[in-house]
């Protein structure tokens, strides 16, 4: 058994370096809202925040337009609901041709993501189309002349039957023949795996016994080491990203590079919410931001630096389900600060409080700003989540 999972390692890491190196921080612009700045602002502030890298949960026109002429590349979204339509091929250069082409080359679209967690939503009927919908809007995008456009989709962790330790990550097996054929597309076209993952729903599920610690990927922290790869884990999003990496190589492929499309913690949530609160969102955040200035990998890929899109710019009014799912944003509607990060310079708005303290497990509280201006992120770079 020792054998196998170390020869997966070796697997995995041995021609890691062909895989494109990644250089940027990016953060999810949902508008699940009705309060939200109009795009030409958020723009603004993205500029002021000097992050290159967004992504947008449709082919919002407006958005598109606004981003025209600009140093953002943003990756866009196919809704779930039109996939069933996108197996036809004439129906995916439709498609294309009408919500992509129209902003080439102004806007920099840099991925089409084909639907999100399409793996594990509730409908189920969903699968069946999204490996013909991924291929037919890659050749629509081909034969219109740009492929360098990646195609890919985001997938929830839930698609893995076992996450931990990281050697034992597992696809579920209902899903394998769609995962083969998908992750065929990937390697073929040499396009990431995306996948959305959240240790703060780990902790939630089992704040007794995880440490708080090892979730918020604060050091030093005892973590923990894989009993078959010897891999030492300080922060549980590396793990769950080498899980991801090790069902990959159990399905026989090791050239597919893993990215993050959604990390991050909520500010505020219900009573039963343990974790979230701005202390904990703040600190989550900052470390995951240190660590891109790091360039750091995940202790199974060292040499090739994660790359992660931080869920999200702003809180969104309108998302269903428990507070948490309103409170991820780093920034209110009114372009103040939910809570500050620590990694900001220039003029850092006013806040009644500012968080200081990690231990904090259970308050719901938030830091309200009250005046906006201009900082940065000192880096060189709608769905209700589900829990896995």
């Amino acid at each position: 058994m020792t054998i196998t999972y170390v020869f997966l390692a070796l697997f995995l890491s041995s021609d890691i370096g062909i895989i494109p190196h990644v250089e940027s921080l990016g953060i999810n612009y949902g508008q699940v809202a009705n309060n939200l700045p109009e795009p030409d602002k958020v723009l603004e502030l993205l500029s002021t925040l000097r992050l290159t890298k967004t992504r947008i949960y449709d082919t919002n026109p407006q958005i598109l337009s606004s981003f025209a002429n600009s140093n953002i590349e943003i990756i866009v979204t196919v809704e779930n609901e039109v996939l069933s339509q996108l197996d036809d091929p004439q129906q995916a250069l439709q498609w294309v041709s009408s919500h992509i082409i129209p902003y080439l080359p102004e806007t920099k679209i840099t991925g089409i993501q084909v639907g999100n967690e399409v793996f594990t939503d509730d409908d189920d009927t969903l699968l069946q189309h999204l490996v013909p919908a991924v291929v037919n809007i890659h050749n629509a995008l081909s034969r219109l002349g740009y492929s360098n456009i990646q195609v890919s989709t985001p997938s929830s962790l839930a698609v893995l039957q076992n996450s931990y330790p990281p050697s034992a990550g597992s696809f579920k097996s209902e899903i394998n023949g769609i995962m083969f054929q998908f992750l065929n597309f990937l390697s073929t076209t040499r396009t990431p795996f995306w996948i959305n993952a959240y240790p703060y729903f780990a902790y939630e599920d089992d704040p007794s016994t995880i440490p708080l610690d090892y979730v918020l990927g604060n050091n030093p922290n005892a973590g923990m080491v894989d009993p078959y790869t010897k891999l030492h884990y300080d922060n549980m999003l590396y793990a769950m990203v080498d899980a991801v990496y090790f069902a990959i190589a159990k399905m026989g492929f090791r050239n597919i590079e893993v990215r993050v499309s959604e990390t991050g913690w909520p500010s505020k949530g219900d009573p039963n919410e343990v974790g979230a609160s701005p202390q904990n969102a703040a600190t989550y955040n900052r470390n995951l931001i240190r660590k891109q200035m790091a360039n750091e990998g995940t202790p199974l890929t060292p040499r090739m630096r994660l790359e992660v899109y931080l869920f999200a710019l702003f809180n969104e009014d309108m998302k269903p389900g428990p507070t948490s799912e309103r409170n991820y944003g780093l920034f209110q509607p009114n372009e103040s600060m939910t809570y500050n990060v620590g990694l900001f310079v220039s003029t850092i708005p006013k806040s009644t409080s500012t968080p200081t303290s990690t231990s904090t497990q259970t308050s719901t509280s938030t830091s309200t700003s009250t005046s906006s201006a201009s900082f940065f992120v000192t880096s060189s770079s709608t769905k209700t989540k589900v829990k896995p």
